[in-house]
């Protein structure tokens, strides 16, 4: 099943299923963006609008991008404003979509989907305002070792979704190779227990 394919059939129960990841997820984008500034956002991997809801309330436009067709019509049905574009879209591809300069571009649980993060950050140089900021939240890599991905339950059995591990220097690396500096690196924690391993992975880029 490709990665596509699965997030379709993972659409319909998206939102209504126990998923920790999903939510802790969405906590730590209002929290790592509460104090930045933009006016013109790429949301990358938009999945059901779970972020969009909150991003439009602080830009004056946003850009809604996913690979799944059936995460996109839920997204609509959530976001009612037009300040929001939904886009279909494959970003290993060109990123044609993007038709403006952005203040802010965001990745929700997308890059571990990615192998080659070097031609995704080449695309978001590309499309990014001087100054402007990325922000990444990913399952951690620690997760990640431990066995832990992207994976949902149907009447078929358990079906897991195709995922790569980047860890953290990946990341780092692969940025700084077209301009983006990390300013901020911050883990998250199932119920805030800090002596567990932590579940998501959030970071901070500028361009500049």
């Amino acid at each position: 099943m490709s990665i596509q394919q699965a997030y379709n059939s993972w659409a319909p129960q998206y939102d209504t299923n126990k998923n920790r990841t999903r939510d802790l997820e969405a906590v730590a984008l209002r929290t790592t963006l509460a104090s930045i500034n933009f006016e013109t956002c790429l949301e990358v991997g938009c999945g059901t609008g779970k972020n969009t809801e909150w991003l439009v309330r602080k830009a004056m436009h946003v850009t809604a991008v996913d690979l799944s067709e059936e995460m996109l019509e839920r997204a609509r049905k959530k976001v009612s404003s037009n300040k929001a574009e939904f886009v279909q879209a494959d970003i290993t591809q060109v990123w044609s979509f993007a038709t403006q300069p952005y203040d802010l571009v965001s990745f929700s649980l997308v890059l571990e989907h990615i192998s080659d993060l070097d031609h995704t950050f080449k695309q978001v140089a590309a499309v990014l305002n001087h100054g402007g900021h990325v922000y990444i939240g990913e399952l951690h890599p620690f997760k990640q070792y431990t066995g832990t991905k992207a994976r949902f339950d149907t009447e078929e059995g358990r079906q897991e979704v195709e995922c790569y591990t980047h860890h953290v220097s990946d990341f780092v690396q692969a940025a700084k190779r077209y301009g983006l500096s990390l300013v901020d690196l911050n883990e998250y924690f199932d119920e805030n227990d800090r002596t567990t391993i932590p579940r998501i992975l959030t970071m901070l880029l500028q361009k500049v």
